[in-house]
């Protein structure tokens, strides 16, 4: 507990001085290309995740319901881009007979990828963590599915606690003999349910992906610097594609692509730097013998 409370006091009396050295390690560890390799894999992996996810919750939830939940949400990821997913998802959805257990095995397959890569690019920011312990091979290969899972029962949860809400924002309420609508008490709490899903997903991958036990007073630290930095980013992606942007004068059909990848490239961006935060986190006030070699550099 004494080193958790020097180590809070330091950042607290240098704040500056730790982004910088957060900032710093970030690009020592390559962090922009390792977020363009997760981004990329996330592409690939997005939409069948969302299939798979789909397909089994659809049997304890209405179809038109789960997808208006995922559209919503999706926006928080995609600013923009979530209707042409959740387009594209109940088109899918709509020939689901087509599904055979090859294609169901390739799209768990894909649906992976990006766990994968994204355990692998944690490896490289918590290399003081590797150098010590490994994590055994079985188990890095069954925590991207089971990561999936996870996130399909959180979906579930979500999808009934929205519903729930939305109903809410129905009903009104008569006060000194005026109405009220609760519509605007159901938004705020759809957006405060979504942040904290956001914090709380953050937080899990960051208990998760890196090597060896990582308490959850840290893991909290980087979700919420991750989630408050995503938020503030959304809303200037939200504003930027909305009046300034060009993208598809330039890019024509391949527009909502490279958009979906420019996205994904800062959202990932964003969660590797929060893990750069927890490590420079743990490696406050170690002495400079201790700390490990510099980081892979090209050029």
């Amino acid at each position: 507990m004494h080193i958790i409370d020097y180590r809070t006091r330091e950042i607290l009396k240098h704040p500056g001085a730790f982004a910088l050295r957060a900032m710093r390690s970030f690009r020592a560890n390559q962090g922009l290309l390792l977020a363009g390799a997760v981004a990329y894999y996330a592409l690939l992996s997005i939409v069948p995740l969302l299939i798979v996810t789909v397909i089994a919750l659809s049997h304890f939830i209405d179809e038109t319901e789960l997808l208006q939940t995922i559209g919503r949400y999706l926006e928080w990821l995609l600013p923009g881009q979530s209707k042409a997913i959740v387009g594209e998802l109940a088109n899918f959805m709509a020939h689901r007979e087509i599904i055979g257990w090859v294609l169901l095995v390739t799209m768990l397959f894909f649906s992976s990828l990006a766990f994968t890569v994204l355990e692998n690019a944690m490896s490289v920011i918590f290399f003081h963590r590797v150098a010590i312990r490994r994590r055994h091979f079985l188990t890095s290969a069954l925590l991207p599915y089971c990561y999936i899972v996870a996130l399909g029962v959180g979906l579930l949860l979500v999808t009934l606690v929205a519903g729930s809400l939305q109903t809410i924002g129905q009903e009104s309420v008569n006060f000194l003999g005026r109405t009220w609508s609760l519509r605007g008490f159901s938004g705020l709490l759809l957006y405060l349910l979504g942040l904290a899903g956001e914090i709380l997903l953050l937080t899990s991958v960051y208990l998760v992906m890196p090597v060896g036990r990582l308490s959850l007073r840290h893991a909290l630290l980087g979700g919420v610097t991750a989630a408050l930095l995503w938020e503030i980013t959304r809303h200037v992606l939200v504003w930027y594609f909305a009046t300034l942007s060009q993208v598809n004068v330039v890019y024509g059909s391949l527009t909502t692509a490279i958009v979906v990848l420019l996205s994904l490239e800062i959202a990932a961006t964003l969660l590797l730097f929060g893990a750069q935060v927890i490590a420079e986190y743990e490696r406050v006030g170690e002495d400079d013998s201790r700390r490990p070699p510099p980081a892979f550099r090209t050029g």
